[in-house]
């Protein structure tokens, strides 16, 4: 299910809300990712080569482009502001499977927002795409991003070694998995 450009964001709490990301949202990722690009680049290789709002547009642009069936990216808004990304990644409708990515602001974290906007996002897979696994994966010895597949309920499978390229060198990946019979059961 490709959202449209009118969806209606979802309201995960009173003051946090994901939107389906536009074109127009591009300086405020831009701003938020030059605003915490230091730490961010620990972890997410996207942020070497954003340099310009530009950048961002045209990721922006790719992802919201129709043809795009594989990715549905939103911002995550918190008391209206963007603090930071979540979306499907790798839509596999033939296999009824995903992979949610996210990233957050760093002065945002701690505060539960990445796993309720989660939580929305799996409910979303498992009621109304009708996707049976979803997949979450974090570089290993990223500790705080951990945290997340492992509060809410999912499997840690392996390591999936050599999994990307951060900063000049490979990483390995931890792969943690979540059925919809499993997330029924919780």
């Amino acid at each position: 299910m490709k959202t449209t450009a009118t969806s209606p964001p979802i309201t995960v709490s009173p003051e946090l809300a994901l939107h389906e990301a536009q074109v127009s949202d591009a300086e405020a990722l831009y701003q938020l990712i030059d605003k915490h690009r230091l730490y961010m680049r620990e972890w997410l290789p996207f942020v070497d080569h954003r340099v310009s709002a530009a950048d961002t547009e045209l990721y922006l642009r790719t992802v919201t482009a129709p043809g795009n069936i594989q990715d549905q990216v939103y911002t995550i808004r918190y008391h209206g502001q963007v603090i930071g990304v979540i979306g499907y990644k790798s839509i596999d409708r033939a296999n009824s499977r995903l992979e949610i990515g996210y990233w957050l602001g760093e002065n945002f974290q701690g505060k539960g927002i990445m796993a309720r906007s989660c939580e929305a996002m799996i409910k979303q897979a498992f009621e109304q795409m009708h996707i049976n696994r979803i997949q979450i994966k974090v570089g290993v010895g990223n500790h705080k991003s951990s945290r997340i597949p492992k509060r809410l309920g999912f499997i840690l499978e392996g390591i999936e070694r050599d999994g990307e390229w951060l900063r000049g060198r490979f990483i390995d990946l931890e792969v943690y998995s979540l059925l919809k019979r499993e997330w029924h059961k919780k």
